[in-house]
């Protein structure tokens, strides 16, 4: 009985992830408790109580040096934050958590101690611990008061989003995402053939489990369904003028994420369903919700049924003027390189 005992701590110990003790460097960080108002250096407010469950979306500003994190789009926290130096930038876009690792060591600077990494990107550009002077100063990564990212870690969830705006790239560039617009490693020119009118693709088994993204491209008029940054689906769709006097095409650029629930009307696209309860994180350029997307926009009914039915809280997506995926030529050589 006691070797049982003692074998069945020593499985808990060793599947068990400690923290990390802060580092002597790092800044602790100091609580406010107020979500309002001026916050100096390693100020932070967190209260995840204000909305106890729902999809997280943190939103990080670079030109304020400030965090500040939604789940199921109700402000529960906010912290500053030291993003990157001149030269080592902090590359603006959405990005995706791919990997979380309470105890992290850089491979990159002379194994230095990241508590609390939370991956943004595979070229080294994560949210972790780290000393905030009150000035961007990393070398990419977004540095954050040690406490605060203790519990940042502990509601965040692998396959979240995260939005940084730098105020120069346009927000909803998909930053992260490996996709079509980094070609998937089975990509053939058939994968951006053009659509016809009307036209889908439906591939699930591509990817059979992980968060799911949608891209709207008004340049290549065609929505996009990824999951877990893997191409399963894609649809033509249809753009209806909307602005002053309905003549423009534009739809600008915006970021959506799912909330949890329905609401009492009827889904734009999905016949039959209640339409979904989204937040809109970001935009610029022509104003649109979710109603005006609905209005816009036109797609294969029975396209939008089987992606209503994988899609869940926390489901991001981003609606752009912009393409979305590289040319056939271009994407064959980024496969041959």
């Amino acid at each position: 009985m006691r070797f049982l005992i003692a074998t069945t701590m020593l499985v808990a110990l060793l599947g068990s992830s400690p923290a990390m003790e802060m580092p002597s460097f790092h800044t602790k960080g100091s609580p406010t408790g107020r979500p309002t108002g001026a916050l100096k250096p390693g100020e932070y407010w967190l209260n995840p109580q204000v909305s106890p469950s729902g999809p997280v979306m943190v939103l990080v500003s670079v030109p304020q040096q400030m965090m500040h994190v939604y789940r199921n789009g109700i402000l529960i926290g906010r912290s500053t934050v030291s993003t990157g130096s001149q030269g080592h930038s902090t590359p603006g876009g959405v990005f995706t958590i791919l990997e979380k690792n309470k105890t992290h060591y850089s491979k990159t600077y002379d194994n230095a101690p990241m508590p609390n990494m939370q991956r943004l990107t595979w070229s080294g550009i994560a949210m972790h611990s780290g000393n905030l002077p009150g000035y961007p100063a990393s070398h990419g990564c977004i540095r954050l008061p040690y406490d605060f990212s203790q519990q940042l870690f502990q509601i965040t969830a692998k396959g979240g989003t995260v939005v940084v705006g730098d105020g120069k790239t346009p927000t909803p560039y998909l930053a992260s995402n490996p996709g079509l617009m980094l070609a998937p490693t089975d990509f053939n020119p058939a994968m951006v053939r053009p659509l016809g009118k009307n036209d889908y693709e439906w591939k699930p088994e591509r990817s059979t489990s992980g968060p799911i993204t949608m891209v709207v491209s008004g340049a290549d008029k065609a929505l996009y369904v990824y999951r877990n940054g893997n191409p399963i689906g894609r649809a033509s769709i249809e753009i209806k003028s909307g602005g002053f006097l309905g003549s423009r095409k534009e739809l600008g650029n915006h970021v959506f994420t799912m909330l949890e629930g329905t609401t009492n009307k009827p889904s734009w696209w999905a016949p039959g369903r209640a339409a979904r309860k989204w937040m809109r994180v970001t935009s610029s350029g022509a104003k649109l919700d979710v109603d005006d997307l609905g209005k816009r926009l036109r797609v294969n009914p029975d396209f939008a049924t089987k992606v209503y039915d994988v899609i869940s809280p926390g489901t991001t997506v981003i609606v752009t003027d912009q393409p979305a995926v590289r040319d056939i030529v271009r994407s064959s050589r980024i496969l041959e390189n």
